[in-house]
């Protein structure tokens, strides 16, 4: 690995999907704001809105995540409906 061209900032950071509230902890150098308790520790914390454990892929159902009415807008300007 070359030298000086990794950030030195590595440190453990809660991930929260806010689709099902799951919470995972792994090393990261992202800027928060908020942070979060997990078991009595306190993390930093970054809200995603899809994780392995909402997506579609890994979860193996059919379910469409719309978090700002694009799925609804998408529908109604292509004269679809919705399953």
């Amino acid at each position: 690995m070359k030298k000086g061209i990794h950030p030195e900032s590595y440190r453990l950071v809660a991930f929260k999907d806010m689709s099902n509230e799951h919470v995972f902890i792994t090393r990261s150098c992202v800027n928060t704001k908020e942070t979060i308790e997990v078991n009595g520790v306190e993390f930093p914390l970054v809200k995603v809105e899809i994780s392995n454990t909402s997506h579609p892929f890994y979860t193996g159902k059919m379910k469409l995540v719309d978090t700002a009415g694009r799925v609804d807008k998408f529908y109604s300007r292509y004269g679809q409906k919705k399953k």
